[in-house]
């Protein structure tokens, strides 16, 4: 069954993956595609509409980013944003210009609620905007639909051609009724009738690759985190026994995980599951290293020397499945995708393994729709919300060299955060939190006795799509809970700092 499906036209806009998902949460499927796609490439598309996104450039430079002038002669409603708009407009015949002053961040917006863009929005109403040009002249045809005190055309339409434009972003939460814009647009501009529905697509995407695989076999590096594991799943529903899932327990998972995820796959889903123990191989390999990268390199090529020594045992296999997202497909610049993910989950493929090709069943989803599919599978809930985990797991949680004792610190340390934050109900609020061991050692007092031992920082921090992010306030009395239960229950640490820095300037992880 072919979706009914939208186009986001990509301009460089940092916000293209959010207007993307914007539109999926309105239950219609929708693609981003650069601004050098053919214009055959989005006839065969058959999209019901198209968005332009924002984008860094100035519309008036002259090597700025144009798509095909043959885009506004598919007959499809348009809807530019930002940048897409003053594009629209000067495409169109009409003008963009500098003003003396620009605008960025909330602003108050009034549109004309007759709109169709804007029907049921109030007519003055709060918006993100961030814009150095503006539309100074529209182009023929066009009306305006919304201004400000600074932008004389925060807004405009063509009715006849179904063009319509905002200066604005309304993909952004800082645009409170934007989602109601873009909603607007889908339903009634575009007319869509919303079929993108999670429960369908496992239940084509099974069918799919059940006619797709057929009796061949099937291998899969499963690391136990969301991508990985509902890909497995997935074709599990469909092959069963066909499939053959290689888990390598490097030693560096958090406690108890490397347990959970063997009983959840092989005893739930009674799947074909190796657990490759690897713990004391990869500690090995990483004996003196200290810097990250380094831990990094180490950990990449370990793993894919592990893997290629199980996928012998196994034999003959005919595809290799991979968690490719949808969020990596566009990162890796949509037409080469494909071939550079398949070098990019397990590290590198085997070299002696024939592949007859690479299966990716979650290549058009984004991650919190990997979850709802997850669900839609019956993969438990723990499972399916997991934390994000970093490959290299805590070996760049550990600052400085990793030792058995180091890493035995900080999973019980982790342990103890994540049952305190999940116990006082914040695990949906905070979106990433966990324990880092630094290398500070500092003197602190434990039964009249000098101690000096090891520091525990805390990380916790809000986002919605982890370009940025904000450090989490997590409340007082659940931190001291925190502090108190890993010093008196985790030996060799003295010390609970809490890190309250966002992204940027820092990243989410420490290393």
């Amino acid at each position: 069954m072919k979706h009914e499906a939208i186009l986001v036209l990509d301009f460089g806009g940092q916000y293209n993956q959010l207007i993307a998902r914007r539109v999926r949460e309105h239950n219609v499927f929708c693609e981003v595609l650069p601004y050098t796609v053919s214009i055959d490439r989005i006839r065969e598309g058959g999209y019901k509409g198209i968005i332009f996104t924002g984008g860094p450039s100035s519309v008036s430079a002259a090597d700025s980013p144009r798509c095909d002038q043959a885009v506004f002669e598919l007959g499809v409603p348009i809807l530019g944003i930002c940048y897409g708009a003053q594009l629209m407009s000067v495409m169109l015949g009409g003008q963009v210009q500098r003003p003396e002053k620009r605008e960025y961040g909330k602003t108050d917006v009034c549109v004309n609620s007759a709109s169709k863009l804007f029907h049921d929005v109030s007519s003055e109403t709060t918006c993100w905007m961030s814009h150095t040009d503006h539309i100074h002249e529209m182009p023929e045809g066009f009306s305006r639909t919304a201004w400000t005190d600074t932008c004389p055309v925060a807004g405009m339409e063509n009715t006849a051609q179904n063009y319509y434009a905002v200066q604005f972003h309304p993909e952004v939460m800082h645009t409170p009724e934007g989602s109601k814009m873009l909603r607007n647009f889908l339903y009634e501009i575009c007319d869509v009738s919303g079929d993108w529905v999670m429960s369908t697509f496992v239940e084509d995407s099974i069918k799919k690759l059940r006619e797709k695989i057929g009796d061949r076999k099937v291998l899969c590096a499963l690391s136990g985190g969301v991508d990985s594991s509902v890909a497995a799943v997935m074709i599990h529903k469909a092959v069963g026994k066909q499939l053959t899932c290689i888990f390598v327990d490097h030693g560096l998972l958090r406690k108890d995980e490397g347990d959970n995820v063997e009983r959840v796959f092989k005893q739930q889903f009674d799947m074909n599951l190796i657990r490759v123990n690897a713990q004391k191989r990869f500690l090995d390999k990483l004996a003196g290293a200290t810097e990250s990268e380094q831990k990094r390199k180490i950990i990449g090529e370990e793993f894919i020397r592990v893997f290629e020594e199980e996928a012998k045992k196994i034999g003959t296999v005919d595809y290799l499945v991979q968690g490719t997202i949808y969020p990596d497909v566009i990162e890796s610049g949509v037409g080469d995708a494909a071939v550079i993910k398949s070098h990019h989950n397990v590290g590198g493929l085997p070299d002696d393994v024939d592949f007859k090709g690479i299966i990716e069943p979650l290549r058009d989803l984004f991650k919190d729709e990997v979850r709802k599919a997850g669900l839609e599978l019956g993969i438990p809930g723990d499972l399916v919300w997991r934390q994000p985990f970093p490959g290299p797991g805590l070996a760049i949680r550990v600052i400085g060299d990793i030792t058995e004792e180091k890493l035995f610190i900080l999973r019980e340390a982790d342990a103890i955060f994540r049952e305190e934050v999940k116990k006082n109900g914040l695990g949906r609020d905070i979106h990433q939190y966990f324990a880092v061991l630094t290398g500070i050692r500092s003197v602190g007092v434990m039964g009249d006795e000098r101690t000096y031992d090891y520091t525990i920082a805390l990380r916790g921090v809000t986002t919605t799509d982890f370009m940025t992010a904000e450090w989490a306030r997590i409340p007082y009395d659940v931190l001291d809970i925190v502090s108190r239960r890993i010093v008196n229950e985790v030996r060799n640490v003295n010390r609970i700092v809490y890190d309250i820095t966002s992204k940027p300037p820092a990243t989410i992880e420490w290393e």
